[in-house]
């Protein structure tokens, strides 16, 4: 059983198809089709059938993906160790969604670099609901946000801070006359909101969900740091981290919604693989995010600029 050969296969059970593979892969049909074979002819099963519907696999064939995928991320893993620790260097894989990203991992990840002169972190922006697969497979060492929402018991999920986020205005917007406004008033407004409005889950989705926000009133900007910028001038309101409005609620720029639709509280937790099968790096972040130090530089920390932060596609390297 070859590396070649078993991502010809994860390939196949991701897409659906040997001919969605085979293009992927840059390859011919015939070629994914032979690895395919080999590996039926070497485990003594078929793996999966072709049938009206699609593909249908067997259950030997369900299995073999699984462990496919992460025999596949162990290597790809074990390649970029060898290479990092042939040049002294070890390289911490943190993923997180854009709203911690923006606002609380600059401060978290420079004080957690600074302590070691040989480490790497290395920042992508994911949706929550691809945090499972992302560990289990090791294309990341950790990930911060929501709880991984599998329950895999080999995932080690570590609670480390609390946070609010505020519906926000300027004080002469028409939704604060009147006292508390209700949904449908807020609901009729322009949000202008950042990245994490279009994620799946998290507590920003959550509110406009909630509120009944239709797409049609949501302006959503490359950073939440711009689209605070706008709510500022009075363009709309926006929803951004207490700790990040805090300054502008103190000075006057910006007022907090009242009622209880102007407010909601989350959690930010760091997860990782259990027991020995997680890096000696993604440990020592898990140790050091509970610190207070830890916690200050996140509260503190300054955000991504507008023009450096591209959720959809940003990678940051921070040494």
């Amino acid at each position: 059983m070859t590396p070649t050969q078993l991502r010809a296969f994860a390939t196949v059970v991701r897409l659906g198809s040997v001919k969605a593979a085979a293009q992927s892969l840059d390859v011919t049909e015939a070629a994914v089709s032979l690895h395919v074979g080999q590996l039926r002819k070497e485990l003594g099963d078929q793996l999966f059938t072709r049938t009206a519907a699609g593909l249908a696999f067997t259950p030997g064939g369900l299995r073999l993906a699984s462990r496919a995928v992460e025999l596949l991320g162990l290597q790809d893993r074990t390649v970029l160790e060898v290479r990092e620790a042939g040049v002294g260097r070890r390289l911490l894989r943190l993923g997180a969604g854009s709203l911690f990203a923006e606002h609380a991992a600059p401060g978290l990840i420079g004080l957690f670099a600074d302590r070691a002169e040989d480490l790497d972190v290395e920042l992508s922006i994911h949706r929550a609901a691809d945090f499972e697969q992302l560990l289990l497979t090791r294309t990341l060492d950790a990930t911060i946000g929501p709880r991984p929402s599998g329950g895999d018991p080999a995932i080690r999920t570590v609670h480390f801070l609390n946070y609010q986020v505020w519906a926000l205005a300027t004080p002469n917007h028409p939704v604060l006359r009147g006292g508390n406004p209700g949904p449908h008033l807020l609901r009729e407004q322009t949000w202008l909101l950042g990245p994490s409005a279009a994620e799946d889950s998290g507590v920003v989705p959550g509110m406009l969900r909630h509120l009944g926000v239709p797409e049609d009133r949501q302006q959503i900007f490359q950073s939440q740091s711009a689209a605070l910028e706008e709510a500022k001038r009075g363009r709309g309101v926006t929803l951004a981290l207490s700790f990040v409005a805090q300054p502008d609620v103190v000075a006057g720029t910006l007022v907090r919604i009242p009622g209880r639709f102007g407010a909601a509280q989350g959690a930010w937790n760091l997860s990782l693989l259990g027991g020995q099968q997680a890096t000696p790096a993604a440990e020592e972040m898990a140790r050091f995010v509970t610190t207070p130090r830890a916690t200050q530089a996140m509260l503190r920390g300054r955000p991504v600029t507008h023009g450096r932060f591209k959720p959809a596609v940003h990678v940051t390297l921070w040494s």
